[in-house]
This record gives structure tokens, sequence and C-alpha cells, in this order.
């Protein structure tokens, strides 16, 4: 079985998306729903996928949690829930009760639009990760270089707890890298409770001037801290096709994890998921 750990369904008509609203990104300002994306698993040989928050909502989580309920290549949502409410476990359990809710596998929060880089500190936030990682899901870092530092100090706070690190942290490609970014990814590597995405990445460079050997240094970077065992592929669709189709992203990423070693490859596109997530399947 080959997954996408890493996509997103939206539909801008009838939600807000902040993040969405830079220029840049109209080309991406429409739906994109499981109709879409499934003729682009089969023609890329992806068998299922994991689908991603896209806002700070949980109707969101919601509506994501009935899409995977009618959507068999849907096996896992990664959903939004508010880590500072202190009643954050009823929360959970009522996600879970829902249809679909037995495929929330995690959760996660846009934490690099933070203002203090320091807000996955907060004891509210341990306390809400407290509640998440008693029912045993995955939390996915979504951060940047500067927040770092609080992702490493978390996932040492929790070493029984799984974490993910979406998009390797979103290093500064089209800048050609950062040392900062080089050593902070090391020292979160070095938590044995985080896996990384190879995700994400084709959008962090230049958009109409990137291929797979200018992303390779920064695969093979992570590949050498986290190793084997916690690398997972996901294609960031349809973000992705701000800089390259489905197919286009998919083979550049798949070339470069393949230049690592066919178990490195077979490892991200399978059985790492299923650790990360412990996805219930065969």
């Amino acid at each position: 079985m080959a997954i996408d750990a890493h996509q997103h369904f939206w539909n801008p008509a009838r939600a807000d998306y902040p993040w969405m609203m830079a220029p840049e990104l109209a080309p991406i300002r429409r739906a994109f729903g499981p109709a879409d994306l499934a003729p682009l698993l089969k023609a890329n040989s992806v068998d299922a996928s994991i689908v991603v928050q896209c806002r700070s909502s949980l109707a969101e989580t919601e509506e994501f949690l009935s899409v995977a309920h009618a959507t068999p290549s849907v096996i896992g949502v990664v959903g939004w829930a508010d880590l500072t409410d202190a009643a954050l476990g009823d929360a959970l359990d009522r996600l879970r009760s829902l249809p679909g809710g037995a495929k929330l596998v995690g959760i996660r929060h846009q934490v690099h639009d933070e203002a203090d880089p320091d807000w996955l500190l907060s004891n509210e936030v341990q306390r809400g990760l407290a509640a998440l990682f008693a029912r045993d899901l995955t939390y996915d870092f979504l951060v940047r270089t500067r927040e770092l530092p609080a992702a490493i100090a978390t996932a040492k706070a929790f070493p029984q707890a799984r974490f993910v690190l979406d998009h390797a942290a979103k290093p500064p490609i089209a800048d050609g890298g950062s040392a900062e970014w080089s050593e902070r990814i090391a020292l979160l590597a070095a938590c044995r409770n985080v896996w990384c995405k190879v995700s994400g990445l084709a959008t962090e460079a230049k958009w109409n001037d990137w291929d797979a050997e200018r992303l390779f240094p920064f695969v093979e970077h992570v590949a050498k801290c986290f190793g084997e065992d916690r690398l997972i592929f996901g294609s960031d669709w349809p973000v992705c096709l701000l800089a390259g189709s489905y197919s286009e992203i998919k083979s550049a990423l798949d070339a470069c994890l393949t230049k690592l070693g066919a178990n490195v490859r077979q490892k991200a596109f399978e059985v790492n998921a299923k650790a990360a997530y412990r996805l219930a399947l065969a």
C-alpha cells in the first residue's frame, strides 16, 4: 500500500481560509474535494491518503470525518481542536463518536502563524496536548525554523507521545537553506518520538524553478537526522499545485527517497505513516 500522508480538501465558497488570501495563492483559491483527488491517486499508484486540517475549526474536522466515513481511500484525519480549551478531552471524545470518528488519528494547529514562537509551551497548550495523548492521538507540528525550539521542548516533555513534523519545518529552500534550520532539525530528530513528513518542499523552493535535484539536499538532511524509520511521504496537494502537478511532486519526492535507498522509499510511502498514526490497516 502507498499512502499519501498529507493532503487537503477545502471550499472557499463555504468557509474562510485567512492564509489563502495572498494574491499569489489565487490559483488554488477554489474548491478541491475527494472527486478531484481520486483520479490523481489512481494515476500515481497511491492507494490511500490522510486529510489534514486547513483552518482552525471544529466544524471542518467534523466535515473531514464525514468525508472519511464516505471515502474508503481516506484512511485518516488530522483535524483541528482548541488545545487551549479546558474541555478539550470532551471535544475529542465527541469527535470520535461521530460517523468516521474512528479515522481521527491526530490534531494540528497552525503554530507558525502564532505571534509567540513559544506558543506550544504555554500551560494551556501543554495541558491540551496531555489530553490529546491520553486518547492515543498524534500531534502534527506545523512550524518553521523559528518555532523549532518550542517543538523540541514539547517532544521532550511528552516522551511517550507521537509527533509528526509537517513539511520538514518548511526549510528556506528558495534561499538556499540555512544552518539554523539544519541544526534545529537535527535536535528535533534526536527526539525518537518524532516523525518527519517529506512534504511541502517544492512550494518552499522557487515555484517556477525547482527540480528533484534541488530538493534532494534537504531530503537527504532529514533522512540523515531521522533515519529510514521516521520519514513519511506527503504530497501537500492541492497546495503543491502552486509549484507543480500531483504527478510532478510525487515523482520528484519518489526520486529523492529512492536515491537514499529502496528501504527508505518503501518505508516512507507506507509503514512509517502506519506507525506514526497507529493506522489499523492490513
